[in-house]
């Protein structure tokens, strides 16, 4: 049997909507475009949303319209994938890591206060694994200092935190989603940035088009831009799949309870923790941490190589979730970092697999899965 890491959900809704467009004139900057961004931001409740290429390309225009650049500070989380702080290099600018909670494995908002200096202008949570970090304290934190809150939520698209969804303009100034193939909605590539502040919107939209002015006129720029534009056809495929949403995140919760039920039958494996009461989650991936926390770094790494090697042996997809950003080579020789910084970070880096997840996963699947699990971390004697 092979099972797949991920794989989207297209019907043959979101085939002729593709199709309507290939059809049509317009493959760029069109009705299409317009659309998806006005369905996101109804659906978030926020005034703007700017649709671009990636979440990546979202999150760089973010910084740039904060005007976050040389020797300026952002505050994030080493425990993410590396674009969330790429984008804070891009512009000069530093990322300052802060370690993450041991269970959510979100940025520790008790030690942001601690890393704040003069040159602070904001601070980039990441909704690590589909579940918005604490983001009540992360702004009042950020009101008492001035600063910019710069929410990182390209995997929470439909999660909530305390009755608000992920991008929500009451938590964070702006924020971005992504839509790669592995997630919640998927247009094949892309992102968007959503904000109730005209300004940043204003911007973002002026810098995703080569820095075209309001009025869009050809060949006429007036700053600084880049090719960051989401095309029509990745429109029209993320409209039908953003009003299927709530069908995609039902389908995926389904999947998790499965993974749940089952795994939580075996020794070695802690299950996926979502903070009770405050977090309605929208399933982006599941991720599972093996061994114990007794044994050493050394050996915890061991098992947990050792267990993803017999899982591909067995033609189960899985990944680790996620390599610490400060552990990176780029990193540790530009900004000095090293291991032993970040410890629960390191921790969890060590101990984390992504095992198959995506709408399709059956029960027949979910328990070859967990027997597969079950004899490996057998074998490697947890």
């Amino acid at each position: 049997m092979k099972i797949h890491l991920s794989r989207p959900d297209i019907t043959a809704k979101e085939i002729e909507a593709v199709n309507e467009v290939i059809r049509s004139p317009i493959l760029a900057l069109g009705p299409k475009l317009k659309e998806f961004e006005k369905t996101m931001a109804d659906y978030i409740g926020v005034k703007h949303a700017i649709a671009v290429n990636s979440g990546t390309s979202g999150l760089h225009l973010l910084i740039r319209a904060f005007n976050i650049t040389d020797g300026d500070e952002v505050i994030t989380t080493p425990f993410s994938f590396i674009a969330s702080s790429n984008c804070i290099i891009y512009e000069r600018a530093k990322p300052i890591f802060v370690d993450i909670e041991p269970d959510t494995a979100n940025i520790d908002p008790n030690l942001i206060e601690g890393a704040i200096t003069p040159r602070t202008k904001a601070i980039l949570p990441v909704d690590a694994f589909g579940q918005p970090a604490r983001l009540d304290v992360i702004r009042e934190i950020a009101d008492n200092y001035g600063l910019a809150v710069i929410e990182d939520s390209c995997e929470s698209l439909g999660s909530e935190y305390k009755g608000l969804k992920a991008g929500s303009a009451i938590f964070a100034d702006a924020a971005v989603f992504a839509f790669y193939p592995n997630k919640q909605i998927t247009t094949g590539e892309g992102g968007m940035i959503v904000t109730d502040d005209e300004e940043i919107a204003f911007l973002c939209k002026s810098m995703r088009n080569q820095g075209r002015g309001e009025a869009g006129v050809w060949l006429s720029h007036e700053r600084l831009g880049y090719n960051y534009r989401m095309n029509e056809l990745s429109a029209a495929l993320g409209v039908v799949q953003l009003l299927r949403l709530e069908e995609i995140i039902n389908k995926r919760r389904q999947v998790a309870e499965m993974y749940n039920r089952r795994l939580a039958e075996i020794p070695g494996i802690k299950l996926p923790f979502i903070a009770p009461e405050v977090t309605k989650m929208s399933w982006f991936v599941y991720v599972i941490r093996v061994g114990t926390d007794e044994s050493t770094p050394e050996r915890q790494s061991e098992v947990r190589n050792y267990v993803m090697t017999r899982l591909g042996e067995a033609g189960i997809g899985c990944r680790p979730y996620f390599t610490p950003i400060h552990l990176q080579p780029f990193y540790e020789e530009k900004l000095g970092l090293r291991e032993g910084m970040f410890p629960i970070t390191e921790h969890a880096g060590r101990t984390s697999i992504a095992i198959p997840f995506h709408n399709h996963i059956t029960e027949d699947e979910v328990e070859y899965v967990a027997e597969a699990l079950e004899e490996a971390l057998a074998d490697s004697i947890v």
